[in-house]
């Protein structure tokens, strides 16, 4: 089953990341003025099709998502009737053609600023900071720290995760003194 999950997640992992980098392609293309006759994310076998909006863009699905492209009009690949040839790729500017190509990692560029801005904003779960019985005769011991107790504050300063606690106590390591560890016992007190 956990081999299910893995290849489902990658696939979907890649499935985002095409249809991202395809939409860059094509929308830079658009916004140059070239026409689009295929937007397609998979390849092989075609599984969906269907056309829309002015130019009847024909929109894709393939049997295997490992990839994807965005078709546009061209005089290399087939004939292009003389009304539509300042439409084609070929005859755009270095800098369009330029624009066109870069956009699809850019926008998968933007993808990844995004989740992670979002991974910023909401933040990442931690482990909380229970303890364990101490080893005999070690100041913890002594202190009476027990199985369950949860560190709350390290030298005054609240503390939520492992992470916290152990950047708090290399903080006030440096300064060779005794830290205070303010802990709440797994019943509460």
């Amino acid at each position: 089953m956990t081999a299910v999950i893995t290849i489902v997640s990658f696939l979907v992992t890649v499935g985002v990341l095409v249809v991202i980098h395809e939409l860059g392609h094509y929308a830079a293309a658009r916004l140059v003025g070239v026409k689009i006759l295929r937007f397609s994310v998979g390849f092989g076998r075609l599984l969906w099709m269907r056309r829309f909006g002015a130019d009847r863009t024909e929109w894709a699905l393939s049997a295997i998502p490992l990839g994807g492209y965005v078709k546009m009009l061209d005089e290399r690949e087939g004939h292009v009737p003389a009304s539509e040839a300042h439409r084609a790729f070929n005859r755009k500017s270095v800098t369009a053609r330029i624009l066109i190509v870069l956009a699809g990692p850019a926008a998968n560029f933007l993808l990844a600023l995004i989740l992670y801005w979002a991974l910023f904003v909401t933040g990442l779960p931690g482990m909380k900071p229970v303890l364990g019985d101490p080893p005999r005769n070690t100041p913890a011991a002594e202190a009476g720290i027990v199985n369950g107790d949860i560190v709350r504050t390290v030298a005054d300063e609240p503390v939520f995760t492992w992470t916290d606690v152990r950047w708090m106590l290399l903080k006030e390591s440096v300064k060779r003194e005794a830290v205070l560890l303010e802990v709440e016992g797994a019943n509460g007190t």
